[in-house]
């Protein structure tokens, strides 16, 4: 998966392109990581994700719950074949889509 990350500010964009799995997810978590003590709000871009496993959904309610605590994070352009899995996994109701 190819992660491109902005960083204005407070403010993270992230475009997420490719699989977003068990290979990808905790390489894609350690990149970020260090970055997420000085933004408030995180906003992720996956119109170019074309599949998302449970390591993704994991690392995505990790951030959910990290921003919770000091700002807002937003998925956005959510691709159908991803928006189906957050249906099913009820990730639709925890996490904001855009």
């Amino acid at each position: 998966m190819n992660v491109k990350k902005t960083i204005e500010a407070s403010k993270m964009e992230i475009a997420l392109d490719g699989k977003f799995d068990a290979i990808s997810a905790p390489q894609f978590e350690a990149e970020i990581k260090n970055d997420l003590d000085r933004i408030t709000e995180l906003y992720i871009d996956m119109s170019a994700v074309e599949y998302i496993s449970s390591a993704g959904l994991r690392t995505l309610l990790f951030l959910q719950q990290t921003m919770e605590e000091k700002g807002r994070m937003v998925v956005r352009n959510v691709p159908e074949v991803v928006s189906s899995v957050f249906e099913v996994t009820g990730f639709d109701e925890i996490i904001t889509i855009e």
